[in-house]
C-alpha cells in the first residue's frame, strides 16, 4: 500500500483536498479525529495531558474542554510543545493500527494521513510522498476568520503559532494551491491522486518482475 502524508498550515484549505482524495478512492485518515479520540473521556491520553494541564481542563462530565486547552495552547509555545509530545505517541500508535488493517483489506491502494503538524513532528518521514496544500497568506486569513469567527489579530496570532506555509512547501512531493477556489483545487487535487495511481501502478510492475 501506498503511505502518503497531507499537511498543510491551518485554514488553507486541507480538509476540502482530502475529501476529493477519497471520493477519488484513497483511504484517507483524519488525524484530528484521531487526536480526539485518544482524548477521550477516560483514555490513557486524556489522564496524560490532566496530568500536565491540571483539572481545569476538563468539562463538569469529565470530557475534555477543548476550548479551555486550545487557549492556553495557543497562547504560549512552550505549552503547544508539550501538548504535542505528550499525545504524539498516541496518535502514532492509532494510525499505525488503522494502516495496518487497510493494508490486509487493500494493499493496492493509497492511504492518506491529513494530519497539521506532521512535518513539525517529524512523522512525514513515515509516508512514501508527501502532499503539502498551501495558499496565499491574504486567502489564510480570511478562511480562518471567517471559519472561526475571530478578528484579524486572533487570526494571525494562530497562523505565527505555526511553520510558515513557504518552509512547509520545501517538504513536499506535491503541491496544491488552494487560492483560486474549489474547482481549481479539485483539478490540481485530481492530478496528483493519478501521479500516485501510477506510483502504486510502478510497485506492481516492480512485485510482478
Amino acid at each position: 500500500m501506498l503511505r502518503v502524508g497531507l499537511t498543510g498550515s491551518i485554514g488553507v484549505g486541507k480538509s476540502f483536498v482530502s475529501s476529493v482524495l477519497a471520493e477519488l478512492g484513497c483511504h484517507v485518515l483524519d488525524a484530528d479525529k484521531t487526536a480526539r479520540e485518544v482524548v477521550a473521556a477516560g483514555s490513557a491520553g486524556l489522564r496524560a495531558v490532566v496530568e500536565a494541564f491540571g483539572s481545569e481542563i476538563l468539562q463538569p462530565d469529565g470530557a475534555l474542554d477543548r476550548a479551555r486547552l486550545g487557549a492556553i495552547v495557543f497562547a504560549d509555545e512552550t505549552k503547544r510543545l508539550l501538548l504535542n509530545s505528550i499525545l504524539h505517541p498516541y496518535i502514532i500508535a492509532a494510525q499505525d493500527e488503522q494502516l495496518r488493517e487497510w493494508e490486509v483489506e487493500d494493499a493496492q491502494g493509497i492511504a492518506v494521513v491529513d494530519a497539521a503538524l506532521m512535518i513539525e513532528s517529524g512523522g512525514y518521514k513515515r509516508f512514501d510522498k508527501l502532499i503539502v496544500v498551501h495558499c496565499r497568506p491574504e486567502v489564510q486569513l480570511e478562511r480562518l476568520m471567517a471559519r472561526n469567527a475571530i478578528s484579524r489579530e486572533e487570526a494571525a496570532r494562530r497562523t505565527r503559532a505555526q511553520m510558515p506555509q513557504e518552509k512547509k512547501k520545501r517538504y513536499a512531493d506535491f503541491l496544491i494551491d488552494t487560492s483560486n477556489g474549489f474547482e481549481d483545487t479539485r483539478r490540481q487535487t485530481v492530478e496528483v491522486y493519478q501521479h500516485l495511481r501510477e506510483l502504486v501502478r510502478g510497485k506492481e510492475r516492480e512485485v510482478l518482475e
